[in-house]
């Protein structure tokens, strides 16, 4: 389709500040692992004490780690067209899942290419439409394993990043996204972890199906873990020294968690390691975005962002020049078709996290209370079941399943945000500072806050496969 006048010349003034880039006789190679559905405080960087991480552990001793990183939404066709528009959901299009990006929207790979590099991603996609994402896509990247035909069981194959490190032509620098499938269920038969001994977070109801179920996702994070381990060993084996970065596309497939703007479901880890220029072992208090990848990549390889980005370059904290970043992040849930569709915005600033949520009045039904057994009906049953006596167990199963129009919660006192405080007179004058920030941000994005809330079925929407 030919693109309009108007469009054409977007583009054009959006890749000018690209042609200015400074001279860089050996631009990086650039490698960004995404995890698939992974919640930052279930890896021991972060706290956890049940996980088996070696890989990342090692991984964290080499980089600086952001303790404050935020997806841009709990969802992960519009988490990861944000991560490679530099865009917040809205703005580039892909606000639902299984959505596409509008016409026009530049991707990562244009501007890589543009800047001279050779752009790989391997294993999971998820964005559409493919011509507007033109990643050299890594054959034989995703696999079935042995016995399993459904979908949701691909794995990404590690030997094709083994082949393709060894076969690259380094006269040209190396852009490479390596993207897991794990741990997005369906999670991995438990090995070797004691659902007696582990820890729940506070969030979730202790009940035998749940501690069942979260050894076996612990499994599957062990199992991405692996694959990190072995994209880093074909580094070393073939001798590159890229910069490194580690991160998730949201939280876990976890009630409170993925489909959701709670921490839990929007804050991810993130590592980056930087040979000879970051200190290992650190940390940084900076608060950033996923939407800051694009940027950051395009500032590392000597180009110049372009202004008008909703993602900022953090290439100063990196630097170690700044410790600051952002005031405050925002982020953006619709829904999945017809399933967990529950419009919310949030914000994140200072200790403060508020969310808008803008069909209250619709009963929350996901793939963990409305799905099959191993999306999390087995211990959400359970969950039902001790509802019916036990008043703590009904309180979360209400929680979960009805929302209120407005939440605030203090991160600093409240890290799991647990106690709504937005309906208290004392907090009234900072919901109200909040919500007006969220109105103003979605004016910017392009909604209309009096208009009825964009569901999933509005807009641009294609079907799009797990396997790339």
């Amino acid at each position: 389709m030919l693109r309009s006048l108007p469009l054409l010349l977007l583009t054009l003034l959006l890749t000018l500040p690209l042609a200015n880039r400074a001279a860089t006789p050996h631009p990086p190679d650039l490698v960004l692992f995404i995890a698939d559905d992974y919640t930052w405080h279930d890896l021991p960087a972060y706290g956890s004490t049940d996980v088996r991480t070696p890989n990342l552990d090692q991984l964290t001793q080499q980089s600086l780690r952001f303790r404050l990183a935020y997806a841009a939404s709990p969802t992960c066709s519009p988490s990861r067209s944000a991560i490679y528009t530099g865009l917040y959901p809205m703005r580039n299009g892909a606000h639902a899942n299984h959505s596409l990006i509008k016409e026009g929207v530049l991707t990562l790979p244009i501007y890589m290419q543009r800047l001279g590099y050779r752009v790989v991603i391997a294993g999971k996609t998820h964005i559409g439409p493919r011509d507007q994402f033109p990643f050299e896509y890594l054959p034989n990247s995703n696999i079935m394993p042995p016995g399993k035909h459904e979908l949701l069981y691909t794995d990404l194959n590690t030997d094709a990043v083994d082949n393709l490190l060894k076969t690259n032509d380094r006269s040209k620098p190396l852009c490479l996204l390596v993207c897991s499938h794990s741990p997005h269920v369906y999670w991995m038969d438990n090995e070797g972890f004691d659902p007696a001994k582990i820890t729940l977070p506070p969030y979730l109801v202790d009940t035998p199906e749940t501690r069942s179920m979260r050894c076996q996702y612990y499994t599957d994070v062990a199992h991405m873990d692996q694959q990190v381990g072995q994209v880093r060993a074909s580094l070393a084996k073939y001798n590159y020294s890229p910069i490194f970065m580690f991160t998730a596309d949201q939280g876990a497939q976890w009630p409170f968690a993925k489909w959701e703007l709670y921490d839990a479901g929007i804050r991810v880890p993130l590592l980056v390691q930087w040979p000879g220029h970051i200190k290992g072992y650190t940390s940084t208090d900076a608060l950033v975005s996923l939407i800051d990848i694009l940027p950051t990549f395009i500032s590392l390889a000597g180009g110049t962002p372009p202004p008008d980005l909703d993602g900022q370059s953090f290439l100063n904290v990196l630097t170690a020049s700044s410790n600051h970043h952002r005031d405050e992040i925002f982020a953006a849930h619709t829904g999945d078709k017809e399933m967990n569709v529950a419009p919310m915005r949030c914000i994140r600033t200072g200790p403060w996290k508020y969310i808008l949520n803008l069909t209250p009045q619709i009963p929350y039904r996901t793939h963990i209370n409305g799905g099959g057994p191993r999306d999390g009906r087995i211990y959400w049953d359970s969950w039902v079941k001790l509802a019916q006596h036990d008043p703590h167990a009904a309180s979360v199963v209400q929680r979960y399943t009805h929302k209120p129009a407005e939440e605030l919660y203090n991160l600093d006192t409240d890290p799991y945000e647990l106690t709504n405080l937005a309906p208290l007179p004392q907090y009234k004058q900072t919901v109200d500072d909040l919500r007006e920030k969220v109105r103003l941000w979605r004016i910017q994005q392009g909604e209309d806050p009096a208009a009825k809330p964009l569901m999933p079925t509005d807009g641009r929407t294609g079907e799009l496969k797990y396997a790339g």
